[in-house]
């Protein structure tokens, strides 16, 4: 192990570090790094966990400065560029509700079956042509020379009456995207299959974005010039 920054330790070979414990979240920031990263290593891509980093208190007021304080958190724990996103959904007739409370609707983080039946009842008496909402995501990188960029995903679609559904988490299993593939019957996010879901998913959108900004760091020395 080798230190970053302060009471950081850090894989050998490291060289980014992506703001989550979720190991499924971590290889898809691989796999879209992947093209525009022609000779990363997979292990140089590190997760949280990896480098035992603290979570930040979240105190931000949008989804883009939630993700900056967590990458400006772990930049600053482990020396390394960090990645963040902070996600969520957006209800039209809720003003944009859930929103940066999307994982905590129901009062207690995390609880995806009861922020979801607390949508679905708020919603109950919502003709069909009023349902619109959106998936949004902020996808954040920041480097340890204080360099900043920030990328936006929207995915949208309506919300449907009732889950449906196995796959994907949260309230995928009621967002029926706009754009679903051709010839296929109207799905769920939770019915569609990853590689789907992946193509046109907030998050893909984002970090595909972030995507070029990260191989550009990447391909600098260490303390290299910004950021453009």
């Amino acid at each position: 192990m080798t230190d970053g920054g302060p009471g950081a330790a850090t894989p050998p070979g490291a060289r980014l570090v992506l703001a989550t414990h979720n190991a499924h979240k971590l290889g898809e920031l691989r796999a879209i790094l992947a093209p525009a990263v022609a000779d990363l290593d997979p292990a140089a891509v590190v997760g949280a966990r990896d480098v035992g980093a603290p979570e930040p208190v979240e105190d931000g007021v949008t989804f883009a400065e939630n993700a900056l304080i967590k990458a400006r958190a772990l930049a600053a724990f482990t020396g390394l560029p960090a990645v963040a996103d902070d996600s969520g959904l957006a209800v039209d007739v809720l003003g944009g509700a859930p929103g940066i409370f999307s994982a905590r609707w129901a009062g207690r983080h995390g609880d995806d079956a009861a922020n979801l039946a607390l949508l679905l009842a708020q919603l109950a008496d919502i003709a069909p042509v009023h349902r619109g909402a959106q998936f949004v995501c902020a996808a954040a990188l920041v480097t340890p020379d204080g360099e900043e960029h920030v990328e936006l995903g929207r995915l949208r679609g309506t919300l449907a009456a009732e889950p449906r559904g196995a796959g994907g988490f949260g309230y995928d299993p009621v967002l029926v995207p706009v754009d679903q593939p051709t010839g296929a019957p109207e799905r769920t996010c939770a019915e569609l299959s990853a590689a789907e879901k992946n193509a046109i998913s907030h998050r893909g959108q984002a970090f595909r974005a972030l995507a070029p900004v990260i191989a550009r760091v990447l391909s600098r020395p260490a303390g290299g010039g910004p950021i453009r």
